[in-house]
């Protein structure tokens, strides 16, 4: 099979959890099939930079501009400019439609972008539940177009968890509006005094002043730690040091951070709204996200609760393995043989 794939997304160093989807799919697909072919194809503004990639034997690399020459292009973000062959999009989230997230000009253009690929899509992958009902919903596709494959995650061994945990409170994406950081922030206020809080992404999101006001205005500011955007491997020391995960989040097509601090077997405290439920299963404390009080009484409750925090530890871990990218790859590889025959 000859596949063309968008790759845009997957470079930079703060990739965001489309940019680590990206990577997944295009890297994996190349080494499982090793007898296919792969086109990695960029968009102009990356094209250039992709040139720092290195890629495998069996993938070469092109300027995406209108529909790419293959026997089936994978749009691995949402966005589909031309109508190719067969087409396979994949759908992350539509919360730029849904919620007052973004600018007005920067939804109107999303919206036409998303609903544009739903009709230049011959089958659609949704890495939810949740998010194959919006397509459904907001764009008008038809649910025999919809497939759901979920994100993976790489599970270490348990022999790595064994790290001396802190009383720390451990919060990972980039800092915006929608990720709920300021009531988080209050709800943290509530802690005992020799807990911290540790907030690890990019502080460029849509409203991230207001979130950071927040901490700079909250009383307990000396124990709050604004980390930026962390590498990989700072992200998991910071997974192994955390006793709590917290991730009160608005809204989420996925919530790949959720799946990756239960992963590392820490107690997760996370929304119980858009896919975040669907992702935590019964392996985590689900809070409303607009209620700073129970969000706060889950943070004190696993405080004081060291059998409920071991609990949610393994429970937590147990159900990362029902994610894995391996699968994830196998399914999508499925659908691809779906369209070609």
């Amino acid at each position: 099979m000859h596949v063309a794939l968008d790759a845009t997304y997957s470079l930079g160093r703060n990739l965001s959890g489309v940019g680590v989807y990206s990577r997944e799919i295009l890297f994996g697909l190349a080494k499982s099939h090793p007898q296919d072919r792969f086109l990695f194809c960029y968009r102009p503004h990356r094209f250039l930079r992709s040139f720092g990639d290195p890629l495998p034997g069996n993938a070469s690399r092109r300027l995406l501009r209108g529909a790419p020459r293959a026997d089936l292009f994978h749009a691995l973000n949402q966005r589909v400019d031309a109508p190719a062959r067969r087409t396979v999009t994949t759908f992350h989230d539509l919360f730029v439609i849904t919620g007052e997230y973004s600018t007005p000009e920067f939804r109107g253009r999303f919206t036409e972008q998303a609903r544009q690929a739903g009709r230049h899509s011959d089958l659609i992958i949704a890495v939810s539940r949740f998010t194959a009902n919006q397509v459904e919903e907001f764009l008008g596709v038809e649910p025999e177009r919809i497939r759901v494959i979920p994100h993976g995650v790489h599970v270490p061994p348990a022999a790595g968890q064994n790290t001396r945990r802190e009383n720390l409170v451990l919060f990972v994406g980039a800092i915006q509006r929608r990720k709920n950081v300021r009531a988080l922030v209050r709800a943290f206020e509530r802690m005992p005094p020799s807990w911290r809080l540790a907030l690890a992404g990019a502080a460029d999101g849509f409203g991230a002043a207001e979130e950071l006001q927040a901490v700079e205005t909250s009383p307990r500011r000396a124990n709050i730690d604004v980390l930026g955007y962390v590498t990989r491997a700072e992200l998991d020391a910071l997974y192994r040091r955390a006793r709590i995960f917290a991730f009160p989040s608005l809204d989420e097509g996925f919530g790949m951070p959720v799946l990756e601090a239960m992963a590392n077997s820490v107690p997760v405290i996370t929304s119980n709204r858009s896919a975040l439920p669907e992702v935590a299963g019964d392996a985590a404390l689900l809070v409303n996200p607009d209620d700073p009080e129970q969000v706060a009484h889950a943070l004190v409750q696993l405080a004081s609760d060291e059998v409920l925090c071991n609990d949610l530890a393994r429970r937590g871990r147990e159900r990362a393995l029902l994610f894995s990218w391996e699968s994830a790859l196998a399914k999508t590889w499925e659908v691809y043989r779906e369209l070609t025959g």
